[in-house]
């Protein structure tokens, strides 16, 4: 048998009353300690968190990465397919496009080819450090991320280890 219980707020009884659940507010649900909102969702799900220094609030979904791979670049075949990734999220493949260049395609789309992706590169059988950087004059789409590696010579080369991440809105 299964109960149903049907609440507006749910307070502490300790007897300050200064902390509970609110679902009272505008399609909200508020997160209170202390007489002060620590978190708020809204009927759309989006949800604002209090940040660190208790005096601003993070969105926590423009916060959170929206893909993010490890992938070997050396083990990558030039195929559509995933042989030289360790993880990832949201990454449907890893396309090698030349020696130190690779397309990443999400499996999910950004709102736009605007998002922002980082990354870093390095191999260690050369024991050495690689300069990955995201190739903003070709190819980066919505749903694409082109990279591109370069030895401590500005040559390009394939490394061992590859990490992106990606922030920004999904479409």
């Amino acid at each position: 048998m299964t109960s149903e219980l049907r609440v507006d707020k749910i307070h502490n009884e300790g007897g300050d009353n200064d902390s509970g659940i609110d679902l009272s507010t505008n399609d909200q649900i508020v997160l209170k300690t202390a007489n002060t909102t620590r978190l708020t969702m809204n009927a759309t799900g989006q949800t604002t968190i209090v940040g660190e220094g208790g005096t601003t609030t993070t969105n926590l979904q423009q916060g959170l990465a929206k893909a993010w791979v490890h992938f070997n670049h050396t083990a990558i075949d030039g195929s559509t397919d995933l042989t030289g990734v360790q993880d990832s999220f949201n990454i449907g493949s890893v396309v090698d496009i030349a020696a130190g260049r690779a397309t990443t395609n999400l499996s999910s789309p950004m709102s736009d080819a605007d998002h922002i992706s980082t990354g870093s590169a390095g191999d260690a059988s050369q024991g050495a450090a690689r300069n990955l950087y995201i190739d903003d004059g070709g190819g980066n789409t919505a749903s694409a991320i082109v990279t591109n590696i370069e030895n401590n010579a500005s040559s390009v080369t394939d490394a061992e280890y590859v990490a992106i991440v990606t922030h920004g809105s999904l479409a």
